[in-house]
């Protein structure tokens, strides 16, 4: 997902300028909402102005200011709380002077403890703030809390300008101490902002700016408690709960997503609260469709569903958290596309690209209501569909899904090879698309060695291998339903394409799968980590995979935190690039999970550690989007780029399947076993337990330990019926 998108030419392409890192930012997500506000919990339009809350896709409130006698309160800390459930903010006063005639004492710097509390649920904003008076004195004095709402689309907040935009009504108050704001979007739909206080202010500046006469004794504290509800559409029906209430109910939101995953404990504390963070973060990102959990990609740019995203997600949890990957499955099945549509380079049996809210997509401005300009989501759906029978066994559910996975077969076969050379290539129909429609979507992410960008119809390695594996894993579902011709002929163009792949995609001279065959079937000479995803899908030669690995791990790729996206030997390469060599966690973790297939596990080892250092120095131990691809150098963190979502779906996830490839773990839920193939654990890993892993109808708990030459498993509880075992 390229890092800002503007239009340039009636086409959509990144902009590097869009950093809002200077402005030291702190988010709150919950699905569909999110915040971005400063380290005071204000929100303030400074630098590329981006701060604000949003609400499925429009910035809803783009100035929210607390004060305390007219002065900005002094930082103390603030801090995102452990279960991404809150903002804390802990603030004191300056020092506050009254003319002799106020009558007032003076309040000496410091004296008054200010703390704030900010959490989102259910499309709702709450906070409540404190204040205790810790001075000797009876202390007077006001605060005030400023509210503005902009209504901006988010794709207008990152660059896009538009002649003309929609009205905002006058705002009104009501008995109930609620400011409404209303506005009316060029596409017709009113999307409204209630303020809801719940103390009534004693004065009121410019409608919507509240402000509060306080009086404390010494040791007296007093909160200020409010909620802003978002609403799309009609706004006659609606509830505000008090703050308490909707704290409690945001606790047992929590509780029950944890059952989602089994628990997973090491002896390494820090790596534990690294598994810890990535579920949490990852927690944050479900949203409730009707068709179940969905992983929206990441916070702020992507907060809303990307099949491509989700699917990796899915995979990477799939042995924590299988019903994540039905959901994620169902989901995608039920955005299917049926007909040809140019605008949203949809054809029948594609699997979507994203989705989004908002007036820009109501108004077809641009084409990512529902849009499908991605090349891999569709083979990566079939990749899905097999794994997660294999982890659950659930062929009622594949029955239900067969239709669907039909339907993306054969848009590979009719649809995906352009050419019909054997390969499935991407080039975009939409005026409006992506140009470029592989992971790395960014306008100059895949060239030549020469670092000409190459033409399409574009063949890109990994898809080959996604291909591969999709036909193969379909066979494998249509043995289960008893459709043997189908599985048979499945397998075969599998087989063929493995062989014309490494026929055509490998360069013997330099050991490397290229990254790509252009328009003119000229190959894209171009050292990539995409080569490294070819190793997942199993489609590289076990000599050739040797090569790589070794490749792959040298000091142009590697650069002590993982592997960069691009040589630092190629023309192209730029540390600070989005996808020309840039470290994404998610790649490192998909190729460590390919090195794995291939039993190179000291590789694995390596790249688990690299990731695990770098989350080390990184703040909450939250692995963002990507980070810079410079050297590692002694005592220093990795460079962050400053426009990385975080959380990111696909990043947090990539801890788990890290440790499904140390451990080389495989579920068969059709065979009714778990089997760790040559197991190795991490040197700062001693042991790892695994408790309520969810196998068939029942839960299994085990433990593996770390010997010198061997890695040992003790199993605590199983179903009577499953087997757990080590191969060593």
């Amino acid at each position: 997902m390229p890092d800002a998108i503007i239009q340039l030419e009636n086409k959509f392409y990144i902009s590097a300028t869009s950093s809002y890192a200077d402005d030291r930012i702190k988010i709150l997500n919950q699905t569909d909402t999110f915040g971005i506000f400063d380290r005071w919990g204000d929100i303030k339009q400074l630098g590329e102005e981006v701060q604000g809350i949003y609400h499925q896709g429009t910035r809803f409130i783009s100035d929210l200011e607390f004060k305390i006698n007219n002065n900005r309160p002094l930082l103390l800390s603030s801090a995102i709380k452990e279960e991404n459930e809150l903002l804390s903010v802990d603030l004191t006063n300056p020092l506050i002077q009254f003319q002799e005639k106020e009558n007032k004492t003076d309040v000496p710097k410091g004296v008054i403890y200010i703390g704030r509390s900010k959490f989102i649920r259910n499309g709702m904003c709450y906070e409540s703030i404190t204040l205790i008076n810790y001075g000797a004195e009876k202390y007077d004095f006001n605060i005030s809390i400023k509210f503005k709402a902009d209504f901006k689309d988010i794709f207008e907040v990152r660059g896009i300008k538009r002649e003309k935009r929609g009205e905002i009504f006058e705002i009104t108050h009501t008995p109930q101490n609620e400011i409404i704001i209303k506005y009316k979007g060029l596409d017709e739909i009113i999307r409204t902002a209630i303020i809801t206080l719940y103390e009534k202010p004693d004065d009121w500046e410019d409608q919507t700016n509240a402000i509060f006469h306080i009086s404390l004794d010494p040791h007296q504290s007093k909160a200020i408690q409010y909620a802003v509800k978002f609403i799309v559409g009609d706004a006659d029906d609606y509830t505000i709960s008090p703050y308490n209430k909707a704290q409690d109910q945001l606790i047992s939101d929590i509780g029950k997503s944890r059952t989602l995953f089994a628990n997973v404990l090491t002896s390494n504390e820090q790596f534990t609260h690294w598994l810890n963070r990535s579920q949490m973060d990852l927690m944050s990102l479900l949203a409730q469709t009707q068709y179940g959990l969905y992983p929206y990609a990441g916070v702020p740019w992507y907060n809303t569903a990307f099949g491509r995203d989700g699917i990796i997600t899915a995979l990477e949890t799939l042995w924590i958290a299988p019903d994540l990957a039905r959901d994620t499955i169902c989901f995608l099945a039920k955005n299917q596309a049926l007909v040809e549509n140019a605008y949203q380079d949809a054809e029948p049996g594609k699997i979507l690209h994203e989705t989004r809210g908002g007036e820009l997509v109501e108004c077809n401005e641009i084409p990512f209501k529902q849009y499908y300009g991605s090349i891999d989501s569709t083979p990566l759906f079939v990749v899905l569909c097999g794994a997660y029978y294999k982890r659950t066994a659930n062929l009622k559910f594949i029955k239900e899904m067969w239709p669907h996975i039909e339907k993306a077969l054969d848009w590979i076969d009719k649809y995906g090879d352009v050419d019909g050379d054997g390969f499935v290539e991407y080039q975009h129909k939409s005026i409006n698309g992506l140009f470029n429609q592989g992971w790395k979507d960014s306008h100059d992410s895949i060239s030549h060695s020469s670092g000409e960008l190459a033409e399409p119809p574009i063949a890109l390695c990994e898809v080959q291998g996604y291909v591969y594996d999709a036909k193969y894993k379909a066979a494998e579902l249509a043995d289960a339903l008893d459709k043997k011709e189908l599985a048979t002929k499945l397998r075969k163009q599998a087989q063929q394409l493995k062989e014309l792949f490494n026929q055509q995609f490998w360069d013997d001279e330099t050991g490397w799968y290229v990254l790509a065959l252009d328009g003119q079937k000229k190959a894209c000479m171009v050292k990539s980590s995409n080569a490294g995803h070819v190793l997942y899908s199993g489609i590289a030669d076990k000599e050739k995979a040797m090569r790589m690995k070794e490749n792959l791990m040298k000091d142009d790729m590697f650069s002590g935190w993982g592997i960069r996206t691009l040589s630092v030997e190629e023309k192209r390469y730029n540390p600070m690039s989005y996808h020309n060599g840039s470290v994404w966690p998610h790649d490192v973790a998909i190729i460590a999970s390919g090195f794995s297939k291939y039993f190179f596990q000291q590789e694995v080892i390596k790249l688990t550690g690299a990731l695990f250092d770098a989350s080390i120095f990184i703040e909450l131990q939250r692995l963002p989007e990507l980070f810079c691809g410079f050297y590692r150098r002694k005592g220093e963190g990795p460079t962050a780029y400053p426009v990385a979502c975080s959380p990111q779906a696909w990043a947090v996830g990539a801890v788990f399947m890290l440790m499904e490839a140390c451990l080389r773990m495989e579920i068969n839920a059709i065979e009714k076993k778990i089997v760790f193939k040559q197991p190795v654990l991490p040197d700062f890993l001693n042991n790892i337990i695994i408790e309520d892993l969810v196998v068939g109808k029942g839960k299994a708990s085990f433990e593996l330990h770390k010997y010198k030459n061997d890695t040992g498993l003790i199993v605590k509880s199983k179903p009577a019926d499953w087997e757990i075992y080590v191969i060593k």
